[in-house]
């Protein structure tokens, strides 16, 4: 099968020998992939190796995890994706075995052709933002793959028995690349699986969901889609901003703030995007802002055209950032505002409720406290 045929290879002699150079330092093994572990106080979301990803996906290390509260750092950390996949061979392999002889075994027919994939949006990070369909769906599968974006509160509404597989992705870690979440999705639908692909916001918006669906449906697994709100739906609902409104956005833009190769401009900025007429909304633009908004004034849109810049939307850690747009990057900055950050720009950010009533006052950061917003 897919899976077997491909992630052995990651367990090669190269990971074998990284293996025993860390075992030679005494580390246990998944206390290891700890060693830059966040505290769940800080993020809504599942932090690349934080305790409570391990400990939600222990199934699949069984008896390595332990309990402790202090670790030793790692001595080199590019080991740790390929450690950390090749301690999770064993059961990915298991659970494949079980499913399946449960496939075979079903008689009368039953359970003789592949299983379903879903692609689940999750929505920004409150978990009362997921759609019915979504809860259902979640509730009643066999294995779900995860990404950083959705947030503990979410995944604390899984089935009993679901396994939960992390695949998230951050700057500089990528714990599955884009083809190997592709085989496991292949490989345990082909073993007759319900298969739940977790993403934060809407699977289709930014979210590498069309390429898993195509992938799929050329290899003759049915795939269903079930949306979630995007970042830009239920973060502007959040803060009281329409993103279209009667005489002041005609309308809405969704970007991309990711840069070809990793590089400070945003992948594409086109001059008519500068239309002082309608609402930009751009999805992981911390690092390109600088250049976005200087290619935007160059192109025409007023520097003191309203923003907003907002961390972590719709959980209880939000925060944000009001700004006019020649100054956004810079408070951005001196709010040491982090990942995930959506900003809004247009003159429809000033309809918020929370905008300054002058410019004299901006910038404003905005922090949500119980559910509660306070002007600092």
């Amino acid at each position: 099968m897919a899976l077997v045929s491909r992630i052995p290879s990651i367990s090669s002699t190269s990971t074998t020998t990284q293996f025993r150079k860390i075992k030679s330092f005494g580390i246990n093994p998944v206390c290891s992939v700890n060693y830059a572990s966040h505290s769940s106080s800080s993020s809504p979301f599942t932090e690349k190796h934080s305790i409570e990803r391990y400990q939600r996906d222990s199934w699949i290390y069984k008896n390595e995890l332990e309990q402790s509260a202090s670790c030793p750092i790692l001595p080199d950390p590019s080991y740790v994706r390929e450690y950390d996949i090749a301690l999770q061979l064993p059961e990915l392999k298991k659970m494949l075995q079980v499913l399946r002889e449960k496939r075979e075994g079903g008689g009368g027919g039953d359970r003789r052709g592949p299983g379903n994939v879903f692609l689940v949006g999750t929505g920004p990070g409150d978990p009362e933002l997921l759609t019915v369909k979504a809860l259902r769906v979640i509730q009643n599968a066999d294995l779900l793959l995860y990404d950083r974006l959705v947030s503990n509160e979410v995944l604390d509404l899984v089935g009993p028995h679901a396994r939960l597989l992390y695949v998230g992705k951050t700057a500089g870690y990528h714990s599955r690349t884009q083809e190997e979440i592709h085989e496991l999705l292949l490989s345990f639908a082909e073993a007759g699986a319900n298969v739940v692909r977790l993403k934060g916001g809407d699977p289709l918006v930014f979210g590498r969901g069309g390429e898993e669906m195509d992938f799929l449906q050329q290899k003759g697994i049915q795939v269903k889609v079930i949306p979630g709100i995007t970042a830009a739906s239920g973060i502007s609902a959040e803060l009281g901003i329409p993103l279209t409104h009667r005489g002041v956005a005609n309308s809405v833009r969704f970007l991309t703030g990711h840069s070809r190769k990793g590089g400070t401009d945003p992948l594409f900025v086109a001059e008519n995007a500068a239309d002082p007429d309608s609402t930009l909304v751009v999805y992981m633009g911390l690092s390109t802002l600088p250049s976005l908004a200087s290619k935007l004034i160059h192109h025409g849109l007023p520097a003191d055209t309203p923003a907003v810049a907002v961390e972590r939307g719709t959980t209880p850690q939000q925060r944000m950032v009001f700004a006019e747009l020649k100054n956004l990057a810079e408070d951005i900055v001196s709010h040491k505002l982090e990942s995930p950050t959506l900003i809004i720009i247009g003159k429809v950010v000033a309809l918020s409720p929370l905008w300054p009533h002058s410019a004299e006052e901006s910038p404003v950061l905005v922090e949500t406290t119980s559910s509660t917003n306070t002007l600092l």
